[in-house]
This record gives C-alpha cells, structure tokens and sequence, in this order.
C-alpha cells in the first residue's frame, strides 16, 4: 500500500478578493512547511493585510483556497482555523477583562486543557506574570502588545501570522516578540510575518516575498544576499508603482 499523501503545512491557491473597484489580491499562490518563516513585503496599499485575514479565517476570498494540511480552511469547520494565531495591530482584548481572565477566555474558546495553568505560562513567557489580575483597559500599549503575542500563541498554531508585529512597541515588548520568534522557529512552527522592516524580515524568513498591487511579483527561498535583495525589492515595487 502506498504511504498517505504529504501534504504541506500552509498552501495558498489562486486566491483573489476585491473591495468594489479595487483589486486587494490576484491570484496569490504559495506553499509552506513546518519550520519555515515567510516574510511578505510591499508598499502600502499591496493586499498584505487582506492576505493574512484571509488566511486567519477572517475573511473570504472571492476566489482561491486556503489548505492547511492539505483541507480547507475556507469551508472546513472552526476546528480547522484553530491551527491558526494572528498577532496583528487590533489586540482581540477584552478591556474589562484582566489579562489572565482575557487568555482564559481564549483558552476556553480554542479548547485548551486547563486553561488557567496555561494563561499563567503564557503570561510569565511574555513577562506579564506580575500583571496577571490588571484590567487591560488600562495596560499601556507595549503591555497590551505582549498580552496580544500571549493570545495569539495561547493554544499552540500550527501557523503563526504577524502583521506588521514590530510597529508601535516598545523596547519590552519588541524583545519578548522576538524571543517568541525564536521559540516559534525551534519549535518548526509554519510563520507568516508582514513587515516594512526589510532588515527585521530578511533576518528571520527563510523565504521572502515581494507583493504589490495584490499581486507576489517574487516569492522564493531566502538568498542570502542582502543587498541584493534590497535592490530587487526597489526594482520591483519601481516597476510596479
């Protein structure tokens, strides 16, 4: 008997969304596997963030498939979509909630066994341990980032999406992102991170990709070169503007 088909971790099929006349993407398409980190750049405006809401489940595209796993996330049961954490600018937090009672919450919704135990360890991994009965309404935004970082990696993805991670943090906060980074790559997590930040992405992806105007106009294994890839990256978005 033939061994099952392997499928990869993350697969993206044609996908195409519009917003009225704007085309947000045109049939993007790529493959990733466990323990690999892709890092997506692009102007304003080039369909980054609507690629990664789709791929969070949040929203559908017009055409296309998402495939984790070699299933659908698009027509697949929520069960699906829970192999998936977003750390993004929007928190997902309760702010009449305490931290601990916000990843308990989540837990709870994701199915994670013992959801306390977990929301405790989550909270001492992002160094909010001491922070655990304060009401997030009145975190400071560096806080808040960490306890978001806590959510989105709550109950262990397969696939961690980061949309612009790093914007916006402060000094605590982009170090315990970082160190989660690192953790995520250990542990062969599936990573997909949108950045600006050329130097920031180059250092973690172990593929790039350049979008503009809804489109990947590169997507490939990480060269190596740096400036080289800058001056592709330049050529490209020149070329595309």
């Amino acid at each position: 008997m033939a061994p099952p088909a392997r499928h990869p971790v993350l697969a993206v099929r044609d996908l195409a969304r519009s917003f009225g006349p704007v085309r947000a993407l045109r049939g993007v398409d790529f493959t990733l596997d466990a323990g690999e980190v892709l890092a997506i750049f692009g102007p304003n405006g080039a369909g980054k963030t609507t690629l990664l809401r789709i791929l969070a489940g949040l929203l559908r595209p017009e055409r296309g498939e998402v495939l984790l796993g070699g299933q659908s996330a698009v027509r697949s049961a929520a069960s699906q979509r829970r192999r998936v954490g977003l750390i993004s600018h929007a928190t997902f937090l309760y702010d009449g909630l305490t931290a601990s009672e916000n990843l308990e919450f989540y837990g709870r919704l994701y199915g994670v066994r013992d959801p306390r135990a977990r929301a405790l360890a989550a909270l001492e991994a992002v160094a909010l341990a001491e922070r655990a009965a304060t009401f997030a309404g009145t975190m400071s935004r560096g806080m808040l980032q960490r306890l978001a970082i806590a959510r989105a990696l709550l109950h262990e993805p397969d696939i961690v999406l980061l949309d612009e991670p790093f914007t916006g943090l402060d000094q605590a906060a982009a170090a315990a992102l970082r160190r989660q980074l690192v953790r995520l790559r250990e542990e062969r997590r599936t990573v997909v991170l949108v950045t600006h930040n050329l130097d920031e992405g180059l250092e973690l992806a172990t593929h790039t990709a350049i979008q503009v105007a809804g489109r990947f106009v590169e997507c490939a294994p990480k060269d190596g070169n740096a400036a080289d890839y800058r001056r592709r990256y330049a050529e490209a978005t020149a070329a595309h503007g």
